[in-house]
């Protein structure tokens, strides 16, 4: 899925005037987004931020925490590529491979977290499936069998839009974006870590500069970036995330599951029903079963209307089809887009 809808006051609050990132203004905006962001998700780990997509950051925690070893699992194509960054930055990786459309559970890590693996790593948010695993039951089964092991969280897409309970996961590492459920232009990394991943990295060679989290995080704490920063979009963040703690996260949460269950109630009806496993299902991301509808036709037609969906992804590129409802889209926003997709089909696409 590609960048989400950004409301036009959201955009606005980026046009105010510029400031140097080494003001006392820019560490007070600094310091308001760490609080903010802290406070939005429950945790007091440290919030850190760079300039870049949220792949700085997946790739800077396998580059902080690891010195030789992970296990990776995947269910889809963004967990594959957590396996090919780790990698990709040399280390050895240990696979655990399941099914597209079916959740990691922790029968799928049992026995497969041996002494020398250093970190696991997957995605909460599966977005190329629609599938949501539980982190929780996962980090516990890590934990369960090697405690030293660091956990490592690709949180882009269900970060803001599910609660993933970070005080109860007590995860390393939750790597994030702006241009998903935080509804704001892209730009921005963001990733919660733990005293522990920073306590590893002051043990690991070749951090880079840029995906240094002891660098970071050093500048961090003075409420300064490592480099410069979005200034621009940092405003719109502090924006968007008062409006995030004004509408409370708990109602956020809700409003995500009500649109998600719109779309599968209208899948079921229509199609072929949601491709995920029951129970394991996206709320920031539906993925549906494409049938026997041309894919291409179809979207078309709804791109004359006004609308814009996403075709399927990696393996199950040719069988499904995707429709995001994440940051600020709202239920009556996807019952219309669900309205005007009738009408596609009535009109034979």
């Amino acid at each position: 899925m590609g960048p989400v809808h950004v409301e036009q006051e959201v955009l606005q609050a980026m046009t105010r005037p510029m400031i140097t990132h080494r003001s006392k203004d820019y560490k007070a905006l600094h310091q308001g987004i760490v609080e903010k962001t802290r406070k939005a998700l429950g945790t007091d780990m440290d919030i850190l931020m760079v300039g870049g997509s949220a792949s700085v950051f997946l790739e800077g925690v396998i580059r902080n925490g690891v010195r030789s070893k992970t296990l990776g699992l995947t269910n889809g194509s963004f967990g594959d590529r957590s396996i090919e960054i780790a990698e990709l930055n040399g280390k050895t990786v240990e696979k655990v491979r399941v099914g597209w459309g079916k959740a990691i559970r922790a029968e799928h890590v049992e026995g497969r977290v041996k002494e020398d693996i250093e970190a696991v790593h997957w995605v909460s948010n599966e977005s190329s499936t629609g599938v949501f695993s539980d982190s929780k039951e996962i980090a516990d089964a890590v934990r369960s069998q090697n405690p030293a092991a660091l956990l490592l969280i690709d949180a882009v897409t269900s970060a803001f839009a599910m609660d993933l309970r970070l005080k109860d996961l007590e995860a390393d590492a939750v790597v994030f974006g702006t241009q998903k459920a935080l509804a704001l232009p892209p730009g921005l990394a963001m990733v919660a870590v733990s005293g522990r991943l920073l306590e590893k990295a002051k043990t690991v060679p070749d951090r880079g500069f840029y995906t240094d989290l002891l660098k970071v995080k050093k500048q961090n704490d003075e409420n300064y970036a490592l480099t410069t920063p979005p200034v621009s979009l940092m405003y719109a963040l502090d924006f968007q995330l008062d409006r995030i703690l004004s509408e409370g996260m708990q109602s956020r949460y809700r409003r995500h599951k009500e649109m998600a269950d719109a779309v599968e109630e209208w899948a079921g009806r229509r199609l072929n029903g949601i491709f995920p496993e029951k129970g394991f299902r996206s709320n920031s991301i539906s993925v549906l079963n494409r049938g026997g509808i041309d894919f291409d036709k179809f979207h078309s037609s709804l791109k004359s209307k006004g609308y814009e969906i996403s075709g399927g992804y990696g393996e199950v590129k040719e069988s499904t089809f995707r429709i995001g409802h994440m940051g600020d889209t709202t239920p009556p926003a996807v019952k219309g887009l669900l309205s005007v997709m009738d009408e596609v089909l009535e009109e034979g696409a």
